[in-house]
C-alpha cells in the first residue's frame, strides 16, 4: 500500500479529472495540489480492490476507524459527525416535511443514520454504486452503519446516475454523500446530474449536495453554483470545518425548487431537548444560518451566482 509508509498513511493529491459536463470546453480538477495530510496507522484493518475502486479501513492513533477510497479520506470515527450533520439536516430542515428522502452515495450510512432522526421520515433510499463500501463499513464503522437495517430503508446498489432517470418527482429531499470528483463519482458534479436531480424532486424538494472545499476549488463550485442557478430558483453555499478533509473544511451546495424558501433560515429552531434527543453534535439552528455567512474571498469567488 503505497499511501502507508512507515506506518503513516498519507492522503496526497489525486490526478486531474477532466469533466467536460460541467463547464464549457475541459475542466481540470487538480483538488489539493502540492499539499498532504497524514495519519498515523495503529492497524490495517481491511484492503480491497472493488469493482470501481480502491477501499480501505485501517485504525488510526487519533481518529479511531478510518475509511479510505481511491487513497482519499471519506471518514473518521472521530470528525465524521461533522460532515454527516451538515450535509443532512441543512436540507432536512429546509423542507417542510420531507417524507421520503434520497440518498446517493452514503455507502458508510451516517447519512441514514442522520435522516432517520427526523420522525417525519417515511422512506429513505440510499443508491450506492459499490456494496463493498456497504459490507466494510457494517462491519468496521458500526456507528456509521447501524441504520440500514431499518425498516424504512430501500437499499439500490447501482449507479445513482442512472437510478435517477428513473424516478422522477418522487424525493422531497435529495442528498448528494460522493466522495471527490475522482473515479466514479466523477459525474456526479456534471450539468446533467442536477438536472437529473431535479427531476426526480417533488415540487418543493431540496437537494444538498457535497461541495468541495472553497480554499482549493473555487473555480469547481463557482460552477456548480452557476448551473445549479440555472435549474433552481433558490441556491446557496454554506461551509463547516472537518479536520481531516482537505484544509480542515468542507462546502455544501443547497438548492431549492420552492422559489419561496431561504436556505439559509431553518425552518424549524432546535430546542436544547431536542438537540440531544436527536444526539447531535454539531448541527444546530444557529450553526445553520451561521454556516452560509460566508468570508468575503469566497463571496468574491462566487459573483452574482447565488439565489439564497
Amino acid at each position: 500500500m503505497d499511501a502507508i509508509q512507515d506506518g503513516w498513511f498519507t492522503e496526497m493529491s489525486p490526478e486531474p479529472q477532466k469533466n467536460d459536463d460541467l463547464e464549457s470546453g475541459d475542466f481540470d480538477s487538480g483538488i489539493w495540489s502540492g499539499q498532504a495530510f497524514s495519519l498515523k496507522v495503529d492497524k490495517v484493518l481491511a484492503h480491497e480492490r472493488s469493482k470501481y475502486q480502491d477501499v480501505l479501513v485501517f485504525r488510526s492513533k487519533t481518529y479511531g476507524n478510518v475509511l479510505v477510497l481511491d487513497g482519499i479520506i471519506q471518514c473518521t470515527e472521530r470528525d465524521e459527525f461533522a460532515y454527516q450533520e451538515m450535509i443532512t439536516h441543512l436540507a432536512m430542515f429546509s423542507h417542510s416535511l420531507p417524507r421520503k428522502v434520497l440518498i446517493v452515495g452514503g455507502g458508510d450510512g451516517a447519512v441514514l443514520r442522520e435522516v432517520l432522526k427526523h420522525e417525519c421520515v417515511e422512506s429513505v433510499t440510499v443508491c450506492e454504486i459499490d456494496e463493498a463500501v456497504i459490507n466494510i463499513s457494517k462491519k468496521f464503522l458500526p456507528q456509521m452503519s447501524l441504520a440500514f437495517n431499518n425498516p424504512k430503508v430501500e437499499l439500490a446498489i447501482r449507479d445513482g446516475f442512472e437510478f435517477l432517470k428513473e424516478h422522477k418527482g418522487q424525493f422531497d429531499v435529495v442528498i448528494t454523500d460522493s466522495s471527490d470528483p475522482i473515479g466514479p463519482a466523477t459525474k456526479l458534479f456534471g450539468k446533467t446530474y442536477y438536472s437529473l436531480i431535479k427531476e426526480a424532486l417533488t415540487e418543493k424538494g431540496v437537494l444538498s449536495s457535497q461541495g468541495e472545499c472553497p480554499w482549493l476549488e473555487t473555480k469547481f463550485i463557482k460552477n456548480l453554483v452557476a448551473h445549479a442557478s440555472t435549474l433552481y430558483p433558490r441556491v446557496a453555499y454554506a461551509v463547516g470545518f472537518v479536520p481531516t478533509y482537505p484544509c480542515g473544511q468542507m462546502g455544501y451546495l443547497l438548492c431549492s425548487k420552492d422559489e419561496k424558501q431561504d436556505l439559509t433560515v431553518p425552518l424549524k429552531t432546535l430546542s436544547d431537548s431536542e438537540i440531544k434527543r436527536m444526539n447531535l453534535k454539531y448541527y444546530n439552528s444557529n450553526v445553520h444560518h451561521s454556516a452560509f455567512i460566508l468570508p468575503q474571498f469566497i463571496k468574491d469567488a462566487l459573483g452574482q451566482e447565488m439565489k439564497e
